[in-house]
């Protein structure tokens, strides 16, 4: 169950989360041993109130368009807060105009920014499996530490197939629509190293 846990982001992301939706999320990690994946405007805050907690926040969640300089800094003024991993969305607009290069240097400059684990959030379900290799092989030319199969708030999640191309190329962390231990044991077998769920305590209980 503790290793199980550790795999386990456990996250509230939704436009509407309070510091008090933050902190129930980070007394769940606590009490379980779970890790925890938080918006960036609470990471001071739950590091301050959660500090044996794992913290995982995103950088420009949630659709990835920002300016690389603001996700750059973004990434580092985040990892100084306390983050101690970043989830960076990709910009599908590069990469479905057919601009690698561009794409690549987006998410290169996002990890050369920090020192901690950057996972580049790929938005799987929103791409062909040609722009999926693409998308998971320039991510790995950036030193992407992690694949992430999707924010959750674009149409459909993780699926099996999703994980077990992506992981392929790099870890992956699975995330969009798991809410259950059957979900999150498929996920496991297909490959995912990592499961990102608002359900984590949920998925633990079964």
């Amino acid at each position: 169950m503790d290793d199980v846990a550790t795999r386990i982001e456990h996250t509230v992301l939704g436009p509407t989360t309070t510091p008090g939706d933050v902190q129930a999320v980070l007394d769940t990690a606590i009490e379980t041993g779970m890790r925890a994946c938080v918006p960036p405007y609470c990471v001071s805050m739950a590091a301050e109130y959660a500090p044996g907690v794992e913290l995982t926040t995103v950088v420009g969640f949630p659709h990835g368009q920002h300016t690389t300089a603001n996700k750059a800094d973004e990434a580092t003024a985040l990892a100084e807060e306390g983050a101690d991993e970043l989830d960076v969305v990709a910009n599908l607009g590069l990469l479905r105009a057919g601009e690698d290069e561009s794409f690549r240097r987006d998410l290169a400059e996002v990890v050369a920014a920090t020192t901690r684990p950057v996972k580049v959030i790929v938005e799987a379900p929103l791409l062909d499996e040609d722009e999926k290799h693409r998308a998971a092989r320039l991510a790995t030319e950036a030193d992407a530490a992690y694949l992430k199969t999707a924010t959750g708030f674009a149409d459909g999640g993780a699926t099996v197939a999703d994980v077990e191309l992506l992981s392929t190329y790099l870890p992956v962390k699975a995330a969009g629509g798991i809410d259950s231990w059957e979900q999150a044991t498929a996920m496991f077998e297909a490959g995912a190293e990592r499961i990102g769920a608002s359900s984590g305590d949920a998925i633990l209980e079964e």
